[in-house]
């Protein structure tokens, strides 16, 4: 495979300022044409994807940086590439508690407001017809 930017852009559900600041930010290496076009292989859409879920599940860009060093290197390090995932993995669990305490909050005030409003539906004089 090998995809112009804007076309892994789309095949990876990105926009195309995603990928230049994965780019900036030493997060992604790709392939240039002799024009300096960048070409993107289908590892390099398997690794956007990466880069997408660990953004997505709240890692800071300062760790994904290491991690992005780390996979670049050889294997040597996959110990240190663990930690990082399951540290992380302990944060994205905490978070989901959290947001399951709030939402289990706001399923409470839907039910107390559908109660007011049940009672004010129960309180309204009936017309006559």
């Amino acid at each position: 495979m090998d995809l112009a930017i804007s076309d892994a852009a789309s095949r990876a559900g990105v926009s195309i300022h995603t990928l230049h600041y994965y780019e900036r930010e030493g997060l992604l290496r790709v392939a240039r044409t002799e024009s300096g076009h960048r070409r993107y292989s289908s590892g390099d859409l398997e690794w956007i994807g990466i880069l997408t879920c660990l953004r997505e599940t709240g890692m800071p860009i300062r760790t994904m940086r290491e991690f992005a060093a780390l996979v670049q290197q050889n294997s040597s390090n996959i110990p240190e590439r663990v930690r990082i995932l399951e540290a992380h993995r302990l944060e994205v669990l905490e978070h989901m508690k959290s947001i399951q305490h709030n939402l289990e909050h706001v399923e409470g005030k839907i039910g107390h407001y559908k109660g007011v409003l049940a009672q004010a539906d129960k309180q309204e004089p009936q017309g006559v017809d």
